[in-house]
């Protein structure tokens, strides 16, 4: 499970603890050069395209041991999609985009169906632009091909009718194989790359890219969506291009930290499947569920990755990966970014809070989701969940940032 290097644990400690221990802000960054001028609501896929031969299962005895369910069905064919969804060109006549979020989606499951039919009653009032799922896209290890059943009957069939691109990210049951849900063999993204040329929904280009969407006078919004499992793993990853330090996740790194530094975008936005804080049962990067040693499980690179590059940079860091729902406050540690959870589109969490990270609200046993109103003058999180034998959303709580986290004096009400 760990490669046995140990890792002082530090990932959640209060706030207070975190600055009697000497914490500190991030450092401030130089002024960005100037950048070119508006950009058009288009994506940039990034990042190498490699198929792995060994996608990182763990060797050993152990797993020959271990009990192995029937065979996958076989893929069956899909139809030829119809044409894609197409990104929004411009924000809507009150001048803003409305993005629907969800994660830890694809069980296939009544539970599933029932938030994604919630989502479906907001969208038909408010008209979401675009969609966001925030990884776990097919349970449990991910499809077995770029035809696997999986995407129709856990992606498209519950999602009929909020038809808008949608932003996918890759978690750790997207990327598996052998132990569920180990984020071990992350080649297996590359299904889900594969499926968006045949979907007119799922919008995918690359294991990362970014996706900026345009204001009257430029860039309104900027979307950098990661893949966050290299380096998140339970498992050691085996294959040397996919190590916490090999040339995948220092591209990655790379792109993100220029992405960000050139983005003329008044909003920034990162996607990325495992969280940087989390009250919830899995804890927070560095030490997720308890392991405070090694370079995977702990997930103590993805915290230097958030806080080195993302942390008072971008305005929200939007996560699943928890069952749960949560708005926590912006901090000093945080560099005034915001953390959201929101992992409960078809699993609930344990009811209860595990950590103490200040939260604006938060939900630990319900199913729902969240929307992210984006504009010149705000950006508003409203956050609904779902009451499953009707299919009802309910709106539970909301929270409006007036300025961007890169600007002086940004505030939240």
């Amino acid at each position: 499970m760990c490669d046995g290097e140990l890792i002082p644990p530090e990932a959640d400690m209060t706030e207070d603890a975190w600055l009697r221990a000497g914490g500190a802000a991030p450092a401030a960054r130089p002024p960005r050069a100037a950048g070119p001028g508006p950009r058009p609501a288009a994506a940039r896929p990034v990042g190498p395209r490699r198929r792995s031969l060994l996608g990182g299962a763990v060797a050993g005895a152990a797993l020959a041991a271990l009990p192995y369910a029937a065979a996958p069905a076989a893929a069956r064919p899909l139809p030829a999609a119809p044409p894609r969804f197409p990104l929004p060109s411009g924000p809507d006549p009150n001048g803003e985009f409305t993005l629907l979020v969800t994660g830890d989606a694809g069980t296939g499951t009544d539970a599933q169906y029932a938030v994604a039919a919630a989502a479906r009653r907001i969208h038909a009032e408010q008209r979401f632009a675009l969609a966001v799922g925030l990884g776990d896209n097919i349970y449990e290890n991910g499809p077995e091909s770029a035809q696997d059943p999986g995407f129709r009957d856990k992606f498209e069939l519950p999602n009929t009718g909020i038809d808008v691109p949608w932003l996918m990210v890759l978690g750790n049951h997207d990327c598996s194989g052998l132990i569920p849900g180990s984020g071990g063999d992350p080649a297996r993204g590359d299904r889900e790359v594969a499926y968006a040329a045949t979907s007119p929904r799922w919008y995918m280009p690359s294991r990362y890219y970014s996706v900026a969407l345009p204001g009257p006078a430029g860039p309104l919004v900027e979307l950098f969506a990661l893949d966050t499992n290299p380096v998140a793993s339970t498992v050691t990853q085996t294959d040397p291009f996919y190590r916490w330090d090999g040339p995948y996740m220092r591209a990655q790194r790379a792109w993100l930290d220029q992405g960000l530094r050139a983005s003329r975008a008044r909003w920034k936005i990162v996607l990325g499947h495992h969280p940087y804080l989390n009250n919830g049962q899995h804890g927070s990067a560095g030490s997720y569920d308890g392991f405070v040693v090694g370079h995977y499980t702990s997930g103590i690179h993805l915290k230097q990755l958030y806080e080195e590059v993302v942390c008072g940079r971008a305005d929200l860091i939007l996560s699943g990966h928890d069952h749960t729902l949560q708005v926590l406050e912006p901090t000093v540690r945080t560099g005034g970014t915001r953390q959201l959870v929101c992992g409960a589109a078809a699993k609930g969490g344990d009811g209860r809070s595990h950590f103490g990270h200040p939260a604006a609200w938060q939900d630990f046993a319900s199913l729902g989701f969240m929307t992210l109103k984006v504009s010149d003058r705000a950006l508003t999180v409203d956050a609904y969940t779902v009451d499953v034998p009707t299919r009802t959303p309910r709106p539970a709580h909301r929270t409006t940032i007036t300025a961007p986290v890169a600007a002086p004096h940004a505030t939240a009400r």
